[in-house]
């Protein structure tokens, strides 16, 4: 019997990521595999005495890790088993700065970046030289973000100096970085869905009060359907750094479009209901044919 193990968050309740795992584990049924869906709860693998590597998941084919633990993921690897999205891609996606570096001098248009020295005294006030830099180079407003969140968390715009310096203060012993605001694209953008380096699905998203345009923020989504520049450019990003599946937000700036985030893990449940694309089936059939068709 083809097997399969869905990972996910051991702590998460979020309505998104349940059912994320519970379409898949559907579609997956459908081609003719069956999939459990297990916490990551520190019980799938571990380092032995002696440094040995324990994987106690190894029963299954495969596994589609919706998770963000990179340790268990490097673990899990090491040990020989297959995962989509692989540790690699998953790392690179959640720090938002590693994303930017990972694309930087490869051509693919992004917002002026500068990431925040991490501050590790509290009570050290944010270097004034530190806030000058930024507003000289990137102006105001600017975007601050934290490397690590989803769903629009962590995301400030400051509109002038006493708002930079203030959300520096609350950001700066946490890896961080400051990002141009790209006022064109203010509550709109666009979240495309790559599968396996192809174009699966994308949706236009707008938001009236919040220059974020999350859809669980309270933004709203449409069916979009990407010009070949926006498909170029989205496979190209996917194949940079994340082949197996990914969300791309992407800016409507002045020149052209411009990535803004890359989400390994993103969910796909605003995607189906707007767009109508069984993202799931898609993603389903991708992974059974990169494990049984070779």
């Amino acid at each position: 019997m083809k097997r399969a193990l869905i990972l996910v968050n051991a702590y998460s309740k979020l309505k998104n990521s349940l059912n994320q795992s519970a379409r898949l584990r559907e579609e997956f049924a459908l081609l003719g595999v069956r999939a459990d869906v297990r916490l990551n709860d520190g019980t799938v693998c571990g380092c032995g005495e002696g440094g040995t590597l324990e994987n106690h998941v190894a029963d299954y084919d495969f596994c589609v890790y919706l998770d963000k633990d990179k340790y268990a993921a490097r673990m899990l690897e090491k040990c020989g088993m297959r995962l989509f999205n692989g540790a690699a891609a998953i790392e690179t996606c959640d720090d938002k700065m590693l994303t930017c570096i990972a694309l930087a001098g490869s051509g693919v248009p992004m917002p002026d970046t500068i990431p925040a020295p991490l501050c590790y005294d509290p009570a050290e006030p944010v270097s004034e030289r530190l806030l000058d830099g930024v507003v000289g180079r990137l102006g105001l407003p600017v975007v601050v973000k934290a490397s690590y969140g989803s769903l629009g968390a962590g995301v400030y715009r400051a509109d002038d100096r006493a708002a930079l310096r203030a959300v520096a203060e609350r950001l700066k012993c946490s890896p961080h970085l400051f990002q141009r605001y790209v006022a064109e694209s203010a509550g709109r953008d666009a979240r495309v869905i790559v599968i396996g380096g192809e174009v699966a699905a994308a949706m236009e998203r707008r938001s009236r009060g919040d220059f974020r345009s999350n859809l669980e923020l309270g933004g709203s989504g449409s069916p979009l359907s990407p010009d070949g520049e926006l498909s170029a450019l989205c496979r190209k990003v996917a194949r940079l750094i994340c082949p197996d599946y990914c969300g791309i937000d992407v800016l409507f700036g002045r020149e052209g479009y411009m990535i803004c985030e890359v989400n390994s893990n993103a969910f796909f449940g605003g995607m189906e209901r707007v767009t109508g694309i069984n993202v799931a089936a898609a993603y389903a059939r991708y992974i059974c044919g990169e494990m049984y068709a070779k």
